[in-house]
């Protein structure tokens, strides 16, 4: 880590450690406790203020963690309490950047193939994906636990590596929001072997300024991948195909509407948790029975499948494992009220795009008998134009032969607003999930279809938390779709 221990216990060097937690909450006994500070938190590109966590390194050693990582200037300032514990102390420059140090050597001594996946949407599920599909080869396989996929949470998926080293493969989703070279960090921890690159969206744009920069940080990836490895790119995004010649190896596309290596055809909608399609590689054909929804999924899927054509597995295995996979928690959750409607829980996130993708599916799966619902959150960080782009998406969605729309929090008014413009006619805004979750408990009846997406701080879950309030819990279950 490049830290230095001058007074360590003798005792304690000679421990072997294979868990370490940067929550003083999670500590357990023979854990190293890292105590992260707001100078790390700013060199390692994380956005906002940030909590001292050398306040906790007492709490942290007394509840059984062998040493904790500091700042030395930070042990200083808290010299008072820290003192006693100072043969339990190792020392470091940069806390982030030693945790992150650590995390590389275990990957070096691991030392088995990674799949690094990144993307403006879809990250996780496509994660989840190839994970599945590769695992019907018989392998282990490593993946980030929730979507921990930044400067600490990607070293964390990674430091489970000491504990249990028998993981075959990693697959390992790649986040940004800042242009602080993010991605370009993640791979110097873990160099990918398969790189995968989903899409460039208007996504994190008040940061990044432009989707130009947003195509830049996000070609970090394929810059960082291991000469001789495989590069998987988006034959339908231009910026994403653009990547190609900084492939250190060979590339792989797949797409639905531009030619590519792995491609879907005869694409069948039936119904929500009902998709078929004619899966192509280069090694064959095969037919899916696919359980998610919406095209971008069918995407993300043949990006799976890409990624399980790289490792050698034939189009029927790769079909088979995408016939059974399960969507994410609150990424097209299907939910089923036994007081007769359905929800498609898609609140983890949102954007433009994908809003409008899950549109575009809730009509396409319900009948023009049921009556559709969108709930849709307030999209962040979409810089100076998100008054703009909140009217624009409105107005798209007031073109979807959708019969209710509901706006939750800040510029989502705006979203509202075009709609209505539009010659939408049943509008309405919530200030905050709690409110839109009543406002919905109330409307919500027998054969309606409802779609429940936003931003991740605009915490649609609410939303649905409110529903098995009112309605208590699923008579059918939930179905994953």
């Amino acid at each position: 880590m490049n830290a230095e221990a001058p007074q360590l216990d003798p005792a304690i060097a000679d421990c072997e450690v294979t868990s370490f937690v940067i929550d003083s909450r999670e500590v357990k006994a023979g854990d190293v406790f890292f105590a992260l500070s707001q100078p790390e938190y700013r060199e390692n590109g994380f956005n906002g203020d940030f909590s001292d966590s050398t306040e906790y390194v007492a709490d942290a050693l007394k509840s059984g963690a062998v040493a904790a990582v500091v700042r030395s200037d930070r042990f200083d300032e808290h010299r008072a309490e820290l003192e006693q514990f100072a043969d339990r102390m190792i020392y470091a420059d940069d806390v982030i950047a030693a945790f992150q140090r650590l995390a590389h050597n275990v990957y070096l001594g691991w030392n088995k193939p990674v799949v690094a996946i990144t993307g403006s949407a879809g990250k996780t599920t496509a994660k989840e994906l190839a994970a599945h599909v590769l695992e019907g080869t018989g392998k282990k396989v490593l993946r980030n636990i929730k979507n921990y996929n930044n400067g600490l949470g990607h070293p964390l998926t990674v430091l489970r590596l000491a504990a249990d080293p028998s993981y075959n493969i990693a697959v390992l989703e790649m986040g940004m929001s800042t242009p602080l070279n993010e991605i370009a960090r993640l791979c110097r921890i873990t160099p990918p072997d398969v790189a995968v690159e989903l899409n460039v969206l208007p996504v994190h744009i008040e940061h990044l300024g432009t989707i130009e920069r947003i195509a830049d940080a996000k070609a970090e990836l394929v810059e960082g991948m291991k000469s001789g490895g495989v590069a998987v790119l988006n034959a339908d995004d231009e910026r994403v195909v653009a990547m190609k010649q900084l492939s250190k190896g060979s590339t792989i596309t797949y797409g639905i509407q531009n030619a590519a290596d792995v491609t879907a055809a005869n694409i069948e909608f039936a119904g929500f948790g009902n998709t078929t399609f004619g899966l192509r590689t280069p090694s064959g054909s095969a037919h899916v029975s696919f359980p998610l929804n919406g095209t971008h999924n069918i995407m993300n899927a043949l990006a799976a499948a890409a990624v399980g054509h790289s490792f050698g597995m034939s189009a029927e295995a790769i079909a088979s494992r995408l016939s059974s996979v399960n969507a994410p928690p609150q990424r097209g959750e299907i939910i089923r009220f036994s007081q007769g409607f359905t929800v498609i829980d898609d609140s983890y996130n949102s954007n433009p795009d994908a809003l409008l993708s899950m549109v575009k599916t809730l009509v396409e799966g319900s009948s023009p008998a049921e009556r559709k619902i969108v709930v849709a959150g307030e999209m962040l960080e979409l810089g100076d134009t998100a008054a703009d782009i909140h009217r624009h998406t409105g107005l798209a969605i007031a073109s979807m032969d959708v019969d209710v729309l509901i706006g939750v929090r800040g510029f989502a008014k705006e979203l509202v607003s075009g709609a209505a413009n539009a010659g939408f006619d049943d509008v309405r805004f919530a200030e905050d999930a709690d409110r839109a979750g009543q406002m919905l408990a109330d409307i919500v009846r027998p054969g309606d279809v409802v779609l429940v997406k936003g931003s991740r701080g605009v915490k649609t879950e609410k939303v649905i938390a409110k529903l098995r309030e009112r309605f208590g819990s699923e008579g059918n279950g939930a179905v994953a779709g």
